[in-house]
Parts: structure tokens; sequence; C-alpha cells
């Protein structure tokens, strides 16, 4: 298996996060709360929003890149979704509780997402 992490394999423009947040579907459990929307694409895409009220620069870091190594470990377990992560402010970076967090997250936002789409459909 391919464990890179390239740029298709993020979410880079503001359009792009804009998109995501648009769709309003969220999940959430005691360390995140991640925005997503299906793509077309046969991959799942990761996008980072890590506010001041997390912390100063270093925890802000932190949180990025622990992000980045859960999603980059557990890419092939995630859905085709562009899915955008917030962490909350009371909780640590922790890589081993996000790589349990986000593809749990991820297939609730898929599930409600598909939810969605039957409603829409008469």
């Amino acid at each position: 298996m391919d464990y890179r992490f390239p740029k298709r394999m993020r979410l880079l423009r503001p359009t792009e996060f804009a998109r995501v947040m648009a769709a309003r579907m969220s999940c959430v459990d005691g360390m995140l709360r991640v925005y997503g929307v299906a793509n077309d694409l046969g991959h799942p895409r990761l996008g980072l929003t890590v506010s001041r009220k997390v912390g100063g620069a270093v925890e802000r870091t932190r949180w990025k890149r622990a992000l980045r190594e859960a999603f980059r470990l557990e890419q092939h377990r995630l859905p085709a979704l562009d899915i955008v992560c917030l962490p909350h402010r009371t909780a640590t970076a922790d890589v081993h509780q996000l790589r349990l967090s986000l593809p749990k997250l991820a297939r609730q936002l898929e599930t409600r997402l598909a939810a969605r789409r039957e409603r829409a459909q008469p």
C-alpha cells in the first residue's frame, strides 16, 4: 500500500474549503469536528483548520502534524470525501486517538450524506 500524502490528497484552494463548509454536514466527537462532502475522485482529501483558540503556534503545528499523520495512515480506510478537520480546543493532539476518531467520523459523514441524497430524490 502507498502511504504517501501527495498534493492531490489535500484541499488547497479556498474554493475547495468553501464547498465543504457550504454543504453544512458535520460529525463531532471529543477530539474533532469533521465537515465533509462527497467527491468524484475515488479517494479522500484532507483540509485542516486549526484556530488560535486551540493554542499557540507550537500547539497548532502539533495538531496539524498529528492530523496529517493520522490521515496518511488511515487514508485507505476512508471513503471518497473531501474532509475538513477542526480540533476541539480542550483536546490534545494524539495520533493514536486521531487514527481511531478520523475513520469513525468519516463513516458517519458518509452515512449522513447518503441519507441526505435519499431524502432529496423524489
